[in-house]
Order: C-alpha cells, then structure tokens, then sequence
C-alpha cells in the first residue's frame, strides 16, 4: 500500500458532530491508471484492489459502518438511506442515522455535500451537469426538515472552467433553465466554458441555502492528487463522504 488512505480536509462551518471526507488517489493499492486510491468497482479495476481500498479507507476515518456506495445513473434519484429497503441506484443520498455515510463517487463531477445547522440531518449529492440540470441539489435541500436558510453546502473538487470545454447546446439549456445560469459560462478560445461549481453555487444561493463553501480545487489539473475522467479516460473514482458521528 501507498501509505494511509489521503484525505482532503473539509473546510465549511458544520456541526462538530458531522464528519466529512474527500479521498485523493493517493493512499491505495490499485495500479496503473487506478493508481492508486481507487474506490469504483464499475471502471474496470481489480475487485480486490478496490474492496481492499474501501475497507482502508473505512479504517482510516473510524467509520461505524461501510459507506453507502450508490450505483449513480446521472439521475435525479434522491435516496432516503434512514430506509433500509431503499434501493442504491441514484445520484443523491441524505440521512438521519448516526454512522451512516452518506457517499458519492466522482471523478470529474462536482460533489456537493450537505448538512443542517444542528447536524441532524446530512446529504451527498452527485451533481455532474446532467444531476445539475435536472436540479438534484433543489430535490435534496427540500428533503431536509430544516429550512434552506439553516443548511450548509460544501462544493468538493470537480473539474475546474479552464479544463472543462462544453457545446453552445449545454449552455442555451441552462440559460433557458434560469437566465442567471449565464453566469456559469465564460467564452475562450471561441468556445464555451462551463464552471460546476459557479452552477452549484447559484442553484444554492437561489434556493437560500444559509453557507456555501468551496474547496476551490480543480482536479483536471494535478494528476498525482486527483482523478480526471476527461483527463485520463481510463482512471478511478474518489469519494465525497458525510456522516454524523454523534448527537450535540
């Protein structure tokens, strides 16, 4: 193994009480274009190697139980995990339960973590264009008890702007969504740009979502930390994680 499991640290003004965790790729046993941190089991890695990195990384963040891997669809599938018969096929995830880890993989994509200022209630959303789109984060911030204006939102690596180059047909669709998706698109090169998290962020502020904070991280660009679907085609998967560890 590569050393302990690496995480980044999660920087927003949750509850104490409430964990959180994005894995790098650092910290692992898979090779070659998993190298090395890989925790998808659907991209073509060693099944071995990506259950010995779940259960490392479980360790390494004292976990109660194994986090709740979804099958993610690019959907608009919010999962109630406080439900023990709900299927794992969506893109969204929220609970109640105590060590329960509400979890997304990503690898391009923008995580989006979420938790209410009591630390009652936490969520994980999947938030790639398509989980944008067809408005993932508004179905899962009105699933919570609290009021929008008591919840917290943390955007994790994704893909940055600068790397992420889209059609004219992406941009006419959110701009028709909400006018002020514009605000997400910027031109170089005389193609459009889109930003993840400036869409994210303004879907929150729309919502009156209380914080937003960002990790500020583009993973398209440091390939030794970061996995990168459209950098690498071939590669792994990294993980967003919340859960609550215990009651105020």
């Amino acid at each position: 193994m590569n050393g302990a499991p690496h995480c980044l640290q999660v920087d927003w003004p949750a509850p104490a009480h409430v964990r959180a965790a994005f894995s790098s790729r650092r910290g692992g046993v898979s090779e070659g274009a998993y190298a090395s941190l890989n925790l998808g089991n659907h991209v073509g890695d060693r099944p071995a190697a990506v259950t010995a990195n779940r259960a490392a990384l479980a360790r390494h963040l004292g976990l109660r139980e194994e986090p709740c891997w979804l099958q993610q669809v690019h959907s608009d599938i919010l999962l109630d995990l406080d439900d023990a018969a709900s299927p794992r096929r969506g893109d969204a995830a929220i609970t109640t339960t105590v060590g329960r880890v509400a979890t997304v993989m990503v690898a391009d994509c923008l995580p989006v973590l979420l938790c209410d200022a009591s630390g009652r209630q936490v969520a994980a959303v999947h938030a790639g264009w398509r989980g944008l789109a067809c408005e993932l984060i508004a179905r899962t911030v009105a699933a919570f008890d609290a009021p929008p204006s008591a919840l917290h939102a943390w955007l994790g690596p994704a893909i940055g702007a600068a790397a992420y180059a889209v059609g004219d047909d992406l941009r006419t669709r959110f701009v028709a969504l909400d006018a002020r998706n514009a605000a997400g698109f910027a031109q170089h090169d005389g193609r459009w740009h889109m930003s993840l998290a400036r869409i994210a962020e303004l879907q929150l502020t729309a919502l009156g979502v209380g914080s937003v904070s960002h990790s500020g991280i583009c993973v398209h660009s440091d390939a030794q930390q970061w996995f990168s679907y459209r950098r690498d085609g071939e590669t792994g998967r990294m993980a967003a994680m919340i859960w609550i560890e215990g009651r105020a």
